[in-house]
């Protein structure tokens, strides 16, 4: 696993699809030519043999992709307890399938038990309408930024985005560190899948989220909050408006929440105690 502390078992990374594949188009003037374009395939995550959801998404990263989800979704507390994990391509598209550990296995059986029935709303699992807005635990503020920092913070966000360069189809999800040079970045065509695959890495990576700031290319919408929080970060940055829900459950989880950042100019709407002056 690229060097990770985690064995998770054989891949088969040979046979997954491009992150983006060129093909022919017609411009403006009738001429024939080509674009890059990012693709996405069906990936499918299950857990001791259990689909738990089938999202589109771009074929990279995707070990990432399963440890990130499986935190953010609350299936795992935290990576060791995945005792395998497969990337499995297939004529349909590509299964991600964790083996967890017997004791969180368990967990995981009886809440699928629960799931059972007329009450579940179809959100990736979750068993009520309450819990679509469910309140994330409260973040631990160890970060502050100064405006600069929020402003290169997204730069290097935007900077690093090598293929969304080639495409411009996908979205970013990065973890800004004051203190380093370089950005931590993961893309996908779904910006939930590139946080997903954000929080897998620095998982894999030993990095607690408390250490940086997530900075996202997209709106900042409730699912990006709750997911941030399971990060543990306590600063979020978007270069688009949050919904009113995310800043709700933003206030509420103690996260400081800046949106609209677009050069020096940004906009804070939860917790502005963590932007000081320079």
């Amino acid at each position: 696993m690229h060097g990770s502390r985690f064995d998770f078992g054989p891949s088969d990374q040979t046979r997954l699809p491009p992150p983006s594949i060129e093909m022919q188009r017609v411009n403006s003037d009738r001429k024939r030519d080509t674009r890059w374009l990012a693709e996405e395939t069906p990936v499918a995550l299950v857990y001791d043999g259990t689909t738990v959801a089938v999202v589109m998404a771009t074929p990279a990263d995707l070990v990432d992709f399963a440890v990130g989800f499986s935190l953010t979704e609350g299936i795992i507390r935290e990576p060791g307890e995945i005792s395998e994990l497969n990337v499995v391509p297939g004529p349909d598209g590509v299964e991600l399938r964790v083996w967890l550990r017997a004791d969180r296995g368990a967990r995981f059986k009886a809440r699928q038990r629960r799931m059972v029935g007329p009450t579940g709303c179809g959100l990736c699992g979750i068993e009520s309408l309450s819990e679509a807005a469910r309140r994330p635990p409260a973040v631990s503020r160890q970060l502050c930024l100064t405006p600069s920092q929020i402003s290169q913070a997204v730069d290097a966000l935007v900077a690093s985005q090598s293929l969304n360069r080639k495409t411009r189809a996908v979205h970013a999800a990065g973890f800004y560190r004051p203190a380093h040079d370089k950005i931590i970045t993961r893309e996908d065509v779904g910006r939930h899948n590139a946080l997903d695959k954000l929080a897998g890495a620095l998982a894999v990576a030993n990095l607690t989220g408390d250490t940086g700031a997530v900075i996202l290319t997209s709106r900042i919408s409730v699912e990006m909050i709750q997911k941030t929080a399971h990060i543990g970060a306590s600063v979020v940055v978007g270069v688009s408006a949050p919904t009113a829900l995310a800043v709700r459950i933003a206030e509420v989880c103690k996260m400081t929440l800046i949106g609209v950042a677009r050069g020096s100019d940004f906009e804070i709407f939860t917790h502005p105690e963590a932007v000081v002056p320079a």
